[in-house]
């Protein structure tokens, strides 16, 4: 028997919001009584308390906006509305688990609201080619009357994957972009689809939460840090319209965005660099420039976190340097008069100055002046952290009970110190380093893998027999109402020279950046 589908909910209360202020004044009163304890001179403790009080403010701030952060709701005349949108989902696979691949195809066809066709391409993967589950879904899809098309070519990166999806699926009036190991909540979709009745409205990201939390510390603590940043920072921009990255898990464009940009998104390079990373941050700037973007707190999707301290290292490396590069074009091309210029360069300044009064807290006072900080400045961040940790409490899901995510708030502090030390020490090194634009991580294979038991619950009864694998440049499709797979050659549109997702590190400073936004009359560099 199939397993009841994974699933999660917001539950939005007035009591996280009360302990969220609540801690954040403690915070504050901790801040106050560590700069009256320790032996600072006048001038140092008028400057910290001046940062102290900047900080508290902005804190207040934010967990005011995030409070106010409510999902889309559909009336009956926009539901229908949204009915009639042609969904396209794209699916770029690279060395992805058999199991997590299986089980995330098999959450589309659970979905309350069908997409109207799914793209699959394998982009080159060398550990596998999935025959097994190419057979499963192409049969499935087609019962369920979904068309859908399965494709391999070779090794371009995932843009280019996602990019032949785009161009099977002319008629799509909204991309919906899954990594291969999502799973998504059964109103996923439909949820995502909501605030695009509001023609402002560009991109939506929806949430997403740890499918193997469970399976070790690490990834409890990863699933901590990444879901509370969605509900705070996201949660705050979003409220204005202004939601700077998407997750790559699940998002959802407006088919214009990704039409028109097309070549720029395939063809954005970094000092004569292919950039092969950050697509998602790359996207919701192209939505930016067009006008709102928003996150749907009640569209969820599942992601395989990673499980090996090596693993999280390599993507975070990933993500802050394409951060950094990201950074660099949203402040050449986002309009000064915009919002989301003036919150992604508070953004850079709040990260300096925490950065920077670390530094001075631990290093110049005690080793310049002998002034050792008094131990309450430690209980600033943990109070911060638990604050804004509560928020991980307000996402209630279908396979975890509250007191198991009770714990693993407590554990606030573990993540705290995790971001303070190693991800700190990694988000500058990335900066310093974003000119080794490569993926980083799967060059061997899937890093994280499903049991085979979840894998094969994912199965629907009556699976055909395997097929042979396709020839790299063919392409896999099942129309609803043939009865039968296709098959056929690649489009004849011309290709760029293939690239492998970690390419080699070239630490370089930051100089002859090159990128051609289509929306644009421009060429920066």
């Amino acid at each position: 028997m199939t397993p009841r589908p994974l699933a999660a909910h917001p539950h939005h209360s007035g009591t996280v919001l009360a302990g969220a202020i609540a801690l954040t004044a403690a915070a504050a009163w901790a801040a106050q009584h560590a700069i009256a304890a320790t032996h600072f001179g006048d001038a140092t403790r008028g400057r910290l308390g001046a940062v102290w009080a900047v900080t508290f403010v902005l804190l207040m701030a934010q967990t005011v906006m995030y409070h106010f952060d409510r999902p889309y709701r559909a009336t009956p005349r926009t539901a229908r509305r949204l009915a009639d949108l042609h969904v396209a989902v794209l699916v770029p696979v690279y060395n992805e688990d058999d199991g997590y691949l299986r089980l995330g195809l098999q959450s589309l066809l659970d979905q309350t609201r069908l997409p109207n066709s799914v793209h699959i391409v394998d982009d080159g993967s060398t550990s596998t080619e999935y025959p097994e589950v190419r057979q499963w879904w192409l049969a499935a899809a087609g019962r369920a009357g979904v068309h859908t098309t399965w494709r391999r070519v070779d090794n371009g990166g995932k843009r280019h994957a996602q990019g032949h999806g785009v161009r099977a699926s002319p008629e799509a009036d909204v991309y919906v972009t899954l990594d291969s190991d999502s799973c998504l909540a059964p109103n996923a979709i439909a949820e995502i689809l909501i605030p695009f009745r509001r023609r402002s409205v560009q991109s939506v990201a929806g949430i997403v939460l740890a499918t193997n939390h469970r399976v070790n510390l690490l990834a409890r603590i990863t699933d901590l840090w990444l879901l509370t940043g969605q509900l705070v920072d996201r949660s705050a921009l979003s409220t204005v319209g202004a939601v700077l990255v998407n997750s790559g898990p699940l998002a959802a464009y407006r088919a214009e965005v990704i039409r028109d940009n097309l070549d720029a998104y395939l063809s954005e390079t970094f000092r004569g660099r292919p950039v092969t990373m950050s697509d998602d941050s790359l996207l919701t700037l192209y939505a930016l420039l067009r006008g709102k973007t928003v996150q749907q707190p009640t569209a969820v999707v599942f992601s395989a976190m990673p499980e090996k301290f090596g693993h999280l290292c390599r993507m975070y490396l990933r993500w802050m340097r394409g951060s950094t590069i990201r950074s660099l074009w949203r402040m050449r091309y986002l309009p000064l008069d915009g919002v989301a210029y003036w919150i992604h360069l508070l953004r850079w300044f709040q990260v300096a100055l925490s950065t920077s009064v670390l530094v001075w807290l631990l290093l110049v006072e005690p080793l310049k002046y002998g002034n050792a900080p008094d131990a309450s400045f430690l209980l600033i961040p943990f109070l911060i952290g638990w604050a804004q940790g509560l928020r991980y409490l307000s996402i209630i899901r279908s396979d975890e009970r509250i007191r198991s995510r009770i714990v693993t708030w407590m554990l606030m502090p573990l993540a705290v110190v995790f971001a303070w030390t190693v991800l700190r020490f990694m988000r500058w090194y990335g900066a310093a380093t974003c000119a080794n634009t490569g993926w980083g991580t799967r060059q061997g294979g899937a890093e994280v893998s499903l049991d085979g038991a979840s894998a094969s619950a994912a199965q629907p009864s009556g699976t055909p027999a395997d097929a042979e694998p396709s020839p790299a440049g063919q392409f896999h499709s099942w129309r609803s109402g043939t009865g039968q797979p296709s098959a056929g050659p690649v489009d004849t549109e011309p290709w760029t020279p293939a690239y492998h997702y970690p390419s080699p590190t070239h630490p370089e400073s930051l100089v002859e950046m090159t990128l051609e936004l289509r929306v644009l009359p421009v060429r920066a560099g």
